[in-house]
């Protein structure tokens, strides 16, 4: 790839036909003021962390542009380098305000939608609704957000604003976010070669089980995955009771069940609730685990005929505090 030495041309430059795409797979991982932007020749990844214990990530690939140029500045190597700069350039990566991003992406929605939408419970208004107007493909539907306009992203380069354009009808609006230098941010490391357990289901089952957990007020989801009786099943643990949801093995509600023992695994629920928005508009969930009890959740979510995107979450295992657990016992 050329290097990019011209001023005039930024490191990054994009156009999207479908601001509603870009919103709707940012707000799955809005539970943190800043995410981390990573852009490479390929697409953007966004990175939003909590506490170390809760990962989300949602990759907008190339494809999701109608045209998409990357340009960084590649070094030239020096006659002592002994092997050549890699032609590709080093990514470009900043965090940036999310919240400030989505509300840069609604602006031209109507209020009521943006109220809608807005909401930080994914069970009432916007999710819900659309799933009841021809489901989770319908959150991307132009009648239902509002959101029909052009949208132009850039970067001139390290330090640089990102810089955000939206077209509609004739009305141009120019917004710059502050971009800042990335905190250290590490990976949640799914042993990929030590899975526990693989299962692959509809999201809206998963999503109907963690809302219908819901009315305990639950503080913790016990996830099971057993070879045999029950062979899936989340169990939540609160203030008002405990309830159970399970799962038959059969293959028109587990697409895929690869569990060769017995495993048991606790999360805070608060966090996996975290995951629901991309829930509700994913048609389908990758449920993975390894013997470190990481969880991940790996949603496709369909953005248009014959197109998809990938969002990811990754959590880390409840670790009951010293005499957390031998109290529960007393309780018993």
């Amino acid at each position: 790839m050329a290097s990019s030495d011209d001023p005039a041309i930024p490191i990054f430059s994009a156009v999207s036909s479908s601001t509603r795409q870009l919103f709707q797979l940012l707000r799955c991982i809005n539970f943190a003021p800043r995410a981390h932007v990573h852009i490479t020749k390929i697409g953007l990844r966004f990175t939003v962390e909590e506490s170390r214990v809760m990962q989300g990530q949602a990759f907008l690939d190339k494809s999701l542009f109608t045209s998409y140029a990357f340009n960084p500045v590649v070094a030239q190597p020096s006659e002592d380098d002994a092997e050549p700069e890699d032609e590709d350039g080093e990514p470009l990566i900043f965090e940036v305000s999310l919240s400030s991003l989505l509300e840069t992406l609604q602006i031209f929605a109507s209020n009521d939608m943006k109220d809608r939408w807005s909401s930080r419970d994914p069970t009432y208004g916007g999710v819900i609704g659309s799933m009841a107007r021809g489901g989770p493909a319908a959150a991307f539907d132009n009648r239902i957000l509002g959101m029909a306009g052009l949208c132009r992203l850039s970067c001139a380069g390290v330090g640089d604003p990102l810089c955000i354009v939206l077209e509609e009808t004739g009305v141009t609006t120019t917004c710059e976010l502050v971009t800042y230098e990335p905190e250290p941010m590490a990976d949640i490391p799914l042993q990929t070669d030590a899975i526990s357990q693989k299962i692959i289901m509809k999201a809206s089952w998963l999503y109907d089980a963690i809302i219908e957990l819901s009315s305990t007020s639950p503080t913790r989801l016990t996830i099971v995955a057993s070879p045999t009786a029950p062979y899936f099943a989340l169990s939540s643990s609160g203030p008002l009771g405990s309830a159970t949801v399970e799962f038959s093995k059969d293959p028109q509600l587990l697409e895929t069940f690869y569990v060769p023992r017995r495993v048991v695994n606790t999360y805070k629920y608060s966090l996996i609730k975290g995951a629901s928005r991309a829930m509700a508009m994913a048609i389908k969930v990758s449920i993975r685990g390894d013997d470190q009890g990481v969880l991940s959740l790996q949603f496709i979510i369909e953005v248009d005929d014959d197109r998809f995107s990938f969002v990811d979450f990754r959590f880390v295992a409840y670790i009951p505090e010293e005499g957390e657990g031998d109290e529960e016992d007393e309780e018993d």
